[in-house]
């Protein structure tokens, strides 16, 4: 009729495992039993990383006749109470036990050694009883105060109560076992023949089991009672099972003697089997297959007073038939823990709990519930107390300051509102204009001799590939997307090659034009703007290719950088294919070098007609800027990166402008009486 001790483990396994108690200390009686107790639950700590800072052993019986190794032995155990940060106690142990624990506190010659015996929890297991007898009798239980007992499932049995206030041993028949319950109990004597004189006072019919104290006496039904009274009625039943089938079997014997003279306790047994019947107290009693009672155990919060009387209050229960893992059921709001607590749970770890932003770091290999408090490293977090390890955020997270949590990263990319965008945006267009200017004063001169010697429709196709230049850097500070990713590469590349083309063509018909002057030349066939046409259209149309070929196969795309910065996430455009990119970078250099080496050979020509001096400028100015460029962009990421690219396209076409057409501006301007052939031919 009791339960199953293995439900009673996992019932204070679940127990430490809600109030968070991971360091404890164990009291133990010195027997099989204890040692068996022992040997189940160490492992079950183990797994559930609830550790023991200490296992003190009591004697399982008291002689008081050794005194000096009981006091020794009281005085460890104060002394290892005192000394420990354990504030969770479990004791496993018998009746006697409760009396070996109150002698603890008698060892305590100090105020303060007795109130670090006070703060602690005591959990006691269903084997004791909150009982005191002889000396201890009138010792109060405040030492106790808040402790969580599991006992025996019962219930209010109706009449139980009635019933113990009408007992009166001197009353009706002589019950030797009542004598000695008020002999013990009120510390009283019943006359006898044998003693002349009564040791102690008379027991009277006027002493009653209600006035006495809690710890000598409960007017409640404890659950051992309660499972005595089960077991009754169970074998009543068991008893009426087998009356009816041998009733039924129209057996004889049943009805000549009734009471079964012949009955032999083991044929009961399958009659206890799966029986099932409804007690006094309103409860289903049901036994399995086995004969066994498929009860549980309760939860009792133990509440002493000052007059040495106490309730218990059932705060929960352990249910064997409830889901595994979910066995325990306690009600914690109404739990009055000891007044040295301020009415909280106590705290019973080997240290402090580990806070967010740190993880545990175990110091011991026995005692893994002892560990350090060790920061989480840069790029991780805990958001959780006492977490075995830290953990990274997503990709579109970071960790905040305190690593406690993670923050979503912003988006963010190169945009016109934003200072560097404003000022990249703002030089782009003024540059833009300026060309427009110049383009427009040179279609408006187009008829001075400046104007005429330069190859017009050169000059025009590099001014008009300049502006496209200008304006092409503004595809790179808007936001990147299929189609602005696939214009931006390809269409920076395509303008700078016309723009380069055509400087190289105005350098190569400059060459071609002198080389023709010279008597029997063969050169003179390619004086005209068929050769500037060829060059910047040949030239042009590679470039094109190339472009072509890389959008067709692999073409840029937009993506997330996610790790390129710790609190931001860039959207940029993927080039797709890096080998068509540096192509593309490749043939402009290639393009720019043959200009730089061309117009350097042709700088000693007459002023009158070549501009050879200012395309060698131009093109330094645009090599060196585009050399800069490479180290630069591999060495940055995201909005830099594409700054950089902004800014090496914008000096650039700068250098171009500024190198070829501000010296011809200038004098067209500023100076127009340079303007025309007489002045030219004297200057030469």
């Amino acid at each position: 009729m009791v339960p199953k001790e293995d439900y009673q483990f996992v019932g204070i396994v679940q127990l430490l495992h809600h109030f968070r108690w991971t360091w404890i200390g164990i009291f133990a009686v010195d027997n099989s039993n204890g040692e068996n107790f022992l040997q189940k639950m160490e492992p079950l700590f183990s797994q559930n990383g609830i550790c023991s800072s200490f296992i003190q052993w009591f004697p399982q019986l008291i002689n008081l006749a050794d005194y000096k190794d009981l006091y020794f032995q009281i005085s460890s155990i104060s002394i290892n109470l005192m000394n420990s940060k354990v504030k969770t106690l479990l004791v496993y142990g018998e009746s006697l036990t409760l009396m070996s624990l109150r002698g603890v506190a008698f060892v305590a010659d100090s105020e303060n050694k007795k109130i670090a015996l006070l703060g602690k929890v005591w959990l006691m297991t269903a084997q004791i009883d909150f009982t005191l007898s002889g000396l201890q009798i009138k010792s109060d239980l405040q030492m106790f105060h808040g402790a969580i007992s599991f006992t025996i499932h019962s219930r209010v049995v109706a009449g139980f109560k009635e019933f113990l206030q009408t007992v009166n041993p001197l009353s009706g028949h002589r019950n030797s076992f009542l004598q000695n319950v008020w002999e013990q109990s009120f510390d009283c004597s019943f006359p006898k023949p044998e003693l002349q004189e009564m040791p102690n006072r008379p027991c009277t019919g006027e002493m009653k089991l209600e006035g006495l104290p809690g710890p000598v006496f409960e007017m409640e039904m404890t659950g051992h009672s309660y499972s005595v009274y089960n077991a009754v009625y169970a074998v009543a039943h068991a008893l009426q099972a087998l009356y009816m089938l041998r009733f039924n079997r129209k057996k004889t014997t049943i009805s000549k003697n009734p009471e079964l003279p012949d009955m032999q306790s083991w044929q009961l047994h399958p009659f206890l089997q799966h029986i099932s019947f409804n007690n006094t107290a309103g409860e289903t009693v049901f036994l399995n297959d086995k004969g066994e009672a498929m009860s549980g155990f309760d939860i009792i919060n133990f509440i002493p007073f000052a007059n040495r009387s106490f309730q218990r209050v059932r705060v929960g229960k352990i249910d064997p038939q409830a889901p595994k893992g979910k066995e325990l059921f306690i009600d914690e709001d109404i739990i009055v823990w000891h007044p040295s607590f301020n009415l909280v749970p106590p705290f019973s770890r080997c240290n402090d709990p580990c806070f967010p932003g740190f993880w545990k770091k175990g110091i011991e290999v026995n005692q893994f519930c002892c560990y350090d408090c060790v920061p989480c490293p840069k790029g991780k977090i805990s958001n959780q107390n006492d977490m075995e390890d830290c953990f990274e955020c997503s990709e579109d997270h970071y960790p905040n300051k305190e690593k406690k949590r993670c923050i979503l990263k912003l988006v963010v990319f190169l945009t016109f509102e934003e200072t560097l965008g404003i000022r990249l945006v703002s030089s782009a267009l003024c540059f833009f204009f300026l060309t427009s200017w110049v383009l427009g004063t040179f279609i408006k001169h187009r008829d001075t001799p400046i104007v005429k010697a330069n190859n017009w429709s050169l000059t025009y196709t590099l001014l008009v590939s300049l502006q496209l230049c200008f304006l092409s850097s503004l595809l790179f500070l808007s936001q990147p997307g299929k189609v602005t990713c696939l214009l931006r590469q390809s269409t920076f590349g395509i303008t700078f090659s016309v723009a380069i083309s055509s400087v190289l063509a105005k350098t190569i018909t400059v060459v071609v034009a002198f080389m023709a002057t010279k008597p029997g030349s063969q050169m003179r066939k390619w004086v005209g703007r068929r050769l500037g046409f060829c060059t910047v259209l040949f030239c042009s149309l590679f470039q094109v290719s190339i472009c072509t070929l890389w959008l067709s196969t692999s073409p840029p795309f937009p993506e997330l950088d996610m790790h390129s910065d710790f609190q931001e996430v860039i959207l940029q455009c993927n080039e797709g294919s890096a080998p068509f990119f540096y192509c593309v970078l490749g043939y402009m250099g290639i393009l720019a070098i043959a200009s730089f080496i061309v117009a350097f050979l042709a700088r000693k020509l007459p002023d009158t007609f070549n501009e050879a001096k200012f395309i060698t400028f131009s093109m330094l100015a645009f090599c060196s800027v585009w050399i800069s460029f490479f180290p630069a962009y591999l060495s940055t990421k995201g909005k830099a990166m594409v700054a950089v690219e902004v800014f090496s396209i914008l000096s650039s076409s700068t250098a171009l402008l500024g190198c070829i057409f501000l010296p011809k501006c200038y004098i067209i301007v500023l100076q127009p009486q340079f303007n025309h052939q007489k002045s030219l031919i004297k200057k030469n």
